[in-house]
């Protein structure tokens, strides 16, 4: 063998072993990167499986909060029926016993006041039952009337109470 053909064969060998190095190389590199990339995806996935937890998690307690205010609400709707449903059943005996004569509407009267020109008696005679300031009977069709308005007035009154309520309850 001429020493031509060792350095050839000794160029060939050591270009044998750069290619080899290189490529384990990239052979350790790859491991490396592959082994960087599965901690990458695992601290992906645990990210990803907090965020998830986390979103369920305030999606639940919204859940909660709504079904809360959805019962408060129920409730409030149920107190605000039966207030109305006791006023209108107060209104309706109110005005039964004012059309029997049971009871009789009455109202004040001024005895000071000059210019009513009412000649009522300031003192009860002996025929009434009432002690004290004069008053005056109203027919019972005014009372009946008066009653009405002041029914629809409490039935308003009730109303605006139950929107109020809504209002606090949804604007909490």
């Amino acid at each position: 063998m001429t020493p031509a053909q060792k350095l050839a064969g000794l160029a060939v060998l050591i270009l044998a072993l750069m290619v080899g190095a290189a490529g384990f190389t990239w052979q350790v590199q790859d491991w490396r990167m592959g082994e960087k990339l599965a901690e990458q995806a695992g601290l992906h996935k645990d990210d990803l499986a907090a965020i998830t937890n986390a979103a369920s998690a305030q999606a639940r307690a919204e859940q909660d909060k709504r079904l809360a205010l959805e019962q408060q609400l129920a409730g409030q709707d149920q107190q605000h029926t039966k207030e109305l449903s006791d006023a209108q059943r107060n209104q309706a005996v109110l005005r039964d016993r004012l059309a029997t004569s049971d009871v009789r509407l009455s109202v004040l009267l001024d005895a000071a006041d000059s210019a009513s020109g009412c000649n009522v008696p300031a003192a009860p005679g002996t025929v009434g039952v009432v002690h004290g300031t004069a008053r005056a009977q109203l027919d019972p069709a005014h009372a009946q009337r008066i009653l009405a308005i002041t029914g629809d007035g409490d039935q308003g009154l009730i109303a605006l109470r139950a929107c109020q309520a809504y209002v606090r309850a949804i604007a909490r």
